[in-house]
């Protein structure tokens, strides 16, 4: 071997010349079809008994064909679809569906899927992403031979597509295209080698994920398609295209404007923004009241606290820190009562200036006044009152007694609350020990519900900071004018803008640019909304749509261009009245505008703005119709409230019915006598004023259940022997009694359609007018009769509910009714604008009303149930006739012999209270002792405990200073 070519013993190749080294891989070429049109026509298994295709796809929708074909020289063939996320395989002949199988679930998330379809020798077979899960088979009873396979589509011929699905056409990708374990070369397609297509575009995979980023708010869900996103927002508070706008209102104010009663409400404090609804409970009374629970609202005893081994206590709220700053930021005032019990357990030590129990508000800064004071005052409300028991000390609890005593009072600065932690310290000497309560956060009022301001001039505006809603906007606002337009608010940018104007009486315009040209939304109403009556302005717009409702006028909306400008970028001053023109300003009054559930203190700015005055007078015109039962609305400065003074109803609109029930032998009767004396200022002499007590007409309306026949509903007297009664007869039947002409037999009006006897709430209303009387039951069945007795009711002097106790010169059928009077309920008793029931319930020292007889109020009047008398409560009435002089010599003459029996009396009663008292302490220290070995004790044993050692204490305080006396 020649030396010069030899290779060393170790080599075993020699490299000459440029050398790479690298893997080939098949080249990926993924296509796109852009829309329901497109298709890819390739050819198939022409003289084949058998097919095999596979691709890969990827796509947001549910729906869409995937392939298809037709059968050689047949009627029929097969279609591969999406349905619902799944592929389905439908093989028909001559219209007759021969297989439908499905394989796969949720496809439609915009990942690569495989799919691989095999049909030979009468056996179809389906696989989707290689797993053998998903695959599917079935049995055919024919052979395809396929001449062209269709992906994604078919040409259309006219009007009418190749292939008839429900799906449409398919929008995605797809890749990897293999007819008969051959790759589809697309490079050559698109070079037009072979195959037909439209609408593709090849060598790309054009799919765009529209939730990324994710435009839906507050938690909401995103899906989409091929051209759009959509956000379930179920569960989530908010409703609208994105999530954006709430569903709940911002305020126990704004739920009871729009009319609903006390009640456990959600509120969104502050409305579109980041925090959520929570659960709170609204007391609608005059003042709206916002109640907000914590997890430890009873009375919590504590010992063996010292500064090294604290007692300390957290409360957790409904709702977070960050809601609760929100509502009380809103309310105009809160409150939080905070009770501390101690016995030789200070607040103060006194020695050294330091603190031994403290509590931490919603800033998590310590505070050291105590209920009823004021803060960095270090005092509790005794020591602000000077009323300390031990003036030395500016708490009760530091005179450091061996008694119980406390320090209670309503905390009520907004910044400090609520209270999130107490801390004790005190309670580890002999005989020491603590108690405290926190009730829960109360608030009162919205201050931006009725937060306004008035336009007076065309030229006159408000001007805020830019708004910022670049990609999602909402504005609310109530409004009402006299004007035909003006533009409400105004923010305009280089080129982008938003506003909100009337631009007709009856029609409202929302416009906007977000860079892709002027857009408007319009709500036309059918009547004028310039009638000086607030209206409801609600705009918002978002990356999908925008949207305009005006009250309760359906909603109107204009979609966004998929693929356009989303941002609205605006860079001056907001105007609210006016334009920054000063052309086509608003006339009229702007109130409780919020922007992105922000609200602006419109009255604030309208102090400093020429033309401009803050608030706006005349909210009966809008909200009148909110006081019921002949309620009066009155004006406030601040929103409005009814007077129920005239009515037979309470409540803060006049709807809570006021009942009570009736036993045998009640009797309440209201004297008109008194009434028009105290109304005329005249004379007690009955002529002096019997011609302001003729009546031509009344109006009576009250409700009843009751199981007692015959019965004596309502009785008005005169004193010329004319009366109206009302009555059941034994039949159960209800009977209007008038006799207007003390010379005549009464008129008797009879309604006998059912028994009103039944224990059911039976409403009845009777108006009469002159000789016409109309009578109406359960505001459906209404009788008229024609009175022949006369039309003026003369001098009347009284009405009666129950059992008529005076003398009277009534009909017999009348005088079988009174025979037991009336038992049962009344509820919501009103004669003309007197409210007898009403009178005697809840103003029986002023009202010019006697009470004979047991006598309850109750809720009877809202109950479903024939018996009533479980749910009675509370109120009870002995006799109340009011002041009666039957002789005042006898009456001093009882006193002076009672003066020596009282002090008999006192010193026996004071001997059993002694006697008591000692028996109670033993009783108690016994309990207590065993108490004490079951360790913690029952929160609610613990108050009454604690109560009841208050009482004992309290007893034994009160027998001492007798005795001394």
């Amino acid at each position: 071997m020649n030396s010069a070519t030899s290779l060393p013993k170790k080599q075993l190749f020699q490299r000459k010349g440029n050398m790479s080294f690298s893997c080939l891989e098949p080249q990926v070429v993924p296509v796109t079809f852009l829309s329901s049109s497109s298709f890819l026509a390739l050819p198939g298994t022409s003289g084949q008994d058998e097919v095999f295709v596979s691709f890969q796809f990827r796509t947001w929708n549910k729906e869409g064909l995937l392939l298809s074909s037709k059968l050689h020289h047949s009627s029929g063939g097969f279609l591969l679809y999406l349905s619902d996320g799944r592929v389905k395989i439908n093989l028909h002949k001559t219209g007759r569906v021969m297989s439908d199988i499905a394989a796969g679930a949720g496809l439609n998330n915009g990942q690569w899927h495989s799919v691989s379809l095999s049909i030979k020798r009468n056996r179809i077979s389906l696989r989707v992403d290689n797993d053998v899960t998903s695959s599917a088979h079935a049995f055919i009873p024919l052979q395809i031979y396929s001449d062209v396979f269709y992906f994604g589509g078919c040409p259309s011929n006219g009007n009418t597509s190749e292939c008839n699905t429900s799906s449409g056409g398919f929008q995605g990708c797809m890749r990897l295209i293999s007819i008969g374990n051959k790759a589809v070369d697309m490079i050559s397609i698109q070079q037009n080698g072979f195959g037909n297509f439209s609408d593709l575009q090849i060598d790309l995979c054009g799919i765009t994920d529209r939730c990324l980023p994710n435009y839906c708010e507050h938690g909401g869900e995103c899906s989409q398609s091929w051209n759009s996103f959509h956000c379930n927002c179920a569960n989530t508070g908010y409703r609208g295209a994105t999530c954006h706008y709430p569903i709940y209102e911002q305020s126990c104010e704004a739920y009871k404007h729009r009319g609903n009663t006390s009640g456990f409400y959600n509120i969104d404090s502050d409305g579109s923004g980041p925090l959520g609804p929570f659960l709170v409970y609204c007391n609608m009374t005059d003042a709206t009241w916002t109640i907000i629970q914590h997890n430890s609202t009873n009375l919590t005893r504590v010992k063996s606290a010292n500064r090294e081994n604290p007692h300390t206590v957290f409360f957790k709220y409904s709702a977070s820190l960050d809601q609760l700053q929100a509502t009380i930021n809103l309310a105009d005032h809160c409150e939080q009562e905070l009770a501390y019990y101690c016995k030789k357990s200070r607040l103060l030590d006194k020695s050294d200036g330091m603190p031994l129990s403290w509590w931490i508000g919603r800033t998590n800064e310590t505070h050291t006044y105590w209920g009823g004071s004021l803060p960095a005052v270090q005092k509790c409300a005794c020591g602000l009152e000077g009323s300390c028991i031990d003036s030395q000390h500016y708490c009760n609890c530091d005179a450091d007694r061996d008694e119980w005593t406390n320090d209670t009072g309503f905390l009520s600065y907004k910044d400090h609350l609520p209270v999130t932690e107490i801390v004790i310290t005190d309670t580890d000497r002999p005989n020491s020990e603590a108690a405290y309560k926190l009730g829960p956060l109360l608030c009162r009022g919205d201050r931006t519900f009725w937060n306004s301001a008035s336009f007076n001039t065309e030229t006159s505006y408000l001007h805020f900071p830019t708004f910022h809603g670049e990609l999602s906007a909402d504005v609310s606002f109530f409004f009402k004018t006299t004007a035909s337009s003006g533009v409400f608010l105004e923010n305009l940018g280089i080129q982008d803008f938003i506003r909100i104007e009337l631009q007709s009486p009856s029609e409202v315009v929302f416009s906007f640019d977000v860079g892709n040209g002027p857009s408007e939304v319009i709500v036309q109403s059918r009547h004028s909304l310039n009638d000086n009556q607030w209206h409801y302005v609600k705009a918002e717009r978002n990356v999908k749509e925008a949207s305009l409702q005006i009250d309760q006028l359906p909603q109107r909306s204009h979609s966004a261009p998929p693929d356009g400008h989303i941002r609205l970028q605006l860079n001056s001053q907001l105007f609210v009245g006016g334009t920054a023109s000063r052309q086509k300003g608003f006339l009229g009054c702007i109130r409780s505008l919020r922007l992105n559930g922000m609200a602006l203190d419109l009255e604030e700015r309208a102090k400093i703005t020429p033309g401009v005055e803050p608030g706006c007078p005349g909210h009966c015109s809008s909200y009148g119709n909110l006081c019921h039962n002949g309620g009066k609305c009155r004006e406030k400065y601040s929103g409005f409230s009814c007077d129920c003074s005239f009515s037979a109803y309470a409540g803060p609109f006049c709807k809570k019915e006021i009942s009570a029930y009736f036993w045998t032998g009640t009797s309440v009767t209201y004297n008109f006598q008194e009434y028009y004396t105290l109304a005329k200022n005249s004379s007690s002499h009955a002529s002096s004023f019997y011609a302001d007590m003729t009546l031509t007409r009344e109006e009576i309306t009250f409700a009843f259940r009751t199981t007692r026949t015959p019965s004596l509903l309502l009785y008005v007297s005169s004193f010329y022997k004319e009366y109206l009664s009302v009555i059941l007869t034994r039949n159960g039947s209800l009977q209007v009694r008038y006799k207007l002409d003390s010379h005549q037999d009464p008129d008797v009006f009879s309604i006998t359609f059912k028994s009103m006897a039944d224990g059911q709430l039976q409403h009845v209303k009777i108006n009469r007018e002159e000789e016409k009387l109309f009578v109406e039951v359960n505001q459906k069945e209404r009788m008229k009769f024609i009175l022949s007795s006369g039309t003026e009711f003369n001098a009347i002097k009284s009405l009666t509910l129950g059992k008529i106790l005076e003398n009277s010169d009534v009909d017999e059928e009348t005088m079988k009714a009174n025979s037991q009077g009336f038992v049962g309920c009344l509820s919501s008793v009103q004669f003309n604008h007197i409210a007898p029931l009403k009178a005697a319930l809840h103003h029986s020292s002023s009202a010019p009303v006697i009470v004979k007889g047991r006598f309850t109020e109750s809720n009877c009047g809202t109950l479903t149930g024939a018996d009533s008398t479980s749910s009675e409560t509370t109120h009870s009435f002995a006799d109340h006739s009011g002041p009666i002089d039957e002789g005042k010599p006898l009456a001093n003459a009882i006193r002076s012999d009672s003066a020596i029996i009282g002090g008999v009396i006192a010193v026996v009663i004071f001997i059993l209270l002694c006697i008591t008292a000692i028996a109670i302490r033993i009783y108690k220290k016994s309990i207590y002792s065993k108490n004490e070995t079951k360790g913690s004790e029952n929160e609610d044993s613990a108050e009454s405990a604690l109560k009841s050692e208050l009482s004992m204490q309290n007893t034994a305080n009160e027998n001492q200073k007798e005795y001394f006396f």
